[in-house]
């Protein structure tokens, strides 16, 4: 897998792509990823990418021409799956598209910033926009890294036990359960005797009940599409 972003600071990106489990990824050479200044491709003097947005107002607005040159020169080097721009109004991303997207080959996540990009790159090159959430922040550089990190981290080979992404909040629309490790007991507190018990079946059926109320709780929206996709009607 290979994943570009595209960004006008970079600096946000370097350290967050480059430790722990994504780092890991990297030098495994089970993904590969690219970070490309958006200055690199302006052809202003001062290296501006943003320009004031036509009919007036307020904010700045990143340019054409930058970012159509970087899609072009990366499209000129390889095919890609997805062309994702990261918009508060795009589609809330989840647990369900991050998988989707794990099962990609090359994808480029093209990060806003000021007030946007320039529509006609999201009419004419952009494939697929994405939300963190109903909220703004400063860039989409943030944005996009979280979204490299839930679809690297799916990545067969990536995580050390293969498992455990399977076992992860939302897979299934269920929370996860409940976790515990040692001491077994710490003043007066003891984890639940079942999973010291060895029984990986009834561990199992533990850790689902465990799953299911605390989905039920926490997100009951969650809870109402879990019992959907078992056939369940409320």
């Amino acid at each position: 897998m290979r994943i570009d972003i595209i960004t006008c600071l970079p600096a946000l990106l370097d350290s967050f792509l480059g430790q722990s489990i994504l780092k890991r990824a990297q030098d495994k050479g089970v993904v590969e990823i690219g970070i490309h200044d958006l200055r690199d491709y302006s052809k202003n003097v001062h290296k501006r990418v943003d320009d004031y947005a036509f009919g007036g107002g307020a904010g700045m607005v990143l340019q054409l021409e930058p970012v159509v040159s970087c899609l072009r020169v990366l499209q000129a080097q390889r095919s890609y799956d997805d062309i994702i721009y990261m918009t508060p109004d795009g589609k809330r991303f989840d647990q369900k598209m991050a998988n989707t997207l794990s099962l990609k080959q090359n994808l480029i996540i093209l990060c806003g910033h000021y007030k946007g990009i320039d529509e006609r790159i999201r009419t004419h090159f952009v494939t697929s926009e994405i939300s963190i959430g109903d909220f703004v922040v400063t860039g989409g550089e943030i944005p996009a890294a979280l979204v490299a990190d839930a679809i690297i981290r799916l990545a067969p080979g990536v995580m050390n036990d293969e498992t455990s992404a399977l076992s992860d909040s939302f897979q299934d629309n269920l929370l996860a359960p409940p976790v515990y490790t040692r001491p077994s007991e710490f003043e007066g507190l003891e984890v639940p005797q079942v999973l010291l018990s060895g029984h990986e079946a009834k561990i199992n059926e533990w850790r689902l009940e465990q799953a299911i109320l605390r989905t039920q709780e926490r997100r009951p929206e969650l809870y109402r599409q879990f019992l959907k996709d078992q056939g369940i009607e409320q």
